[in-house]
């Protein structure tokens, strides 16, 4: 299993606009090799080299950190899967205090054996739909997914989790920002490119 070294995650990752600390490129490191250790007998990415591993997972994840921004508050990450873009936000900014929404049974007991061996405080796993996450969990100034499909009922419900001026936090791509950016609950801002990407877009909308 070959890791990028640290040096050269610290280059992919400064593409994205990212800077970090030495403690954040090895958290980063041992996410991946749990990850692909993982990978091999769950489904957890279709994403296997460890360099694009690296920019498409961590790097486009990321870069959402300043472009947002996203700092501190309390984020739900829902339908996560394998971590992402929770995991990486909250190693970026460790005081975000993070909910990861999973209900796939392996994917759950994954996230929580990353949390644990990367020692990540301030985090929490629940393994279930995202409609059915206790409201005693609410409020959140930040809900964020990727990927995740049935955007119209996500919307719905960030709408109620999120407290006022908080944040709906959707990578998507071209087609998909432009059809959620439609949606009334939300106020939505112009999409934001992603760099390396042709047609991927993180599409942010604040509640009103």
């Amino acid at each position: 299993m070959n890791i990028p070294a640290t040096e050269l995650i610290e280059l992919t990752l400064r593409e994205y606009g990212v800077s970090a600390t030495p403690q954040t490129f090895a958290a980063i490191r041992l996410y991946i090799s749990l990850l692909l250790r993982w990978n091999e007998r769950i489904s957890l990415t279709t994403v296997t080299d460890p360099l694009e591993l690296l920019r498409f997972h961590f790097g486009e994840c990321m870069f959402a950190a300043s472009a947002v921004p996203l700092r501190d508050g309390r984020l739900a990450d829902v339908g996560t899967g394998a971590g992402f873009p929770g995991i990486p936000l909250k190693l970026l900014n460790p005081d975000l205090q993070l909910v990861l929404i999973e209900s796939n049974a392996k994917k759950a007991a994954f996230l929580s054996e990353c949390v644990r061996q990367i020692g990540i405080s301030g985090a929490e796993v629940y393994r279930v739909r995202f409609e059915d996450l206790p409201s005693k969990a609410a409020p959140f100034d930040f809900v964020t997914a990727r990927a995740l499909g049935a955007y119209t009922s996500l919307a719905k419900w960030s709408r109620a989790m999120l407290g006022h001026g908080g944040k709906l936090v959707l990578w998507l791509g071209e087609r998909d920002s432009i059809d959620m950016s439609r949606d009334a609950l939300f106020q939505w801002r112009e999409p934001i490119p992603i760099p390396g990407s042709d047609r991927r877009k993180i599409l942010v909308g604040v509640a009103p």
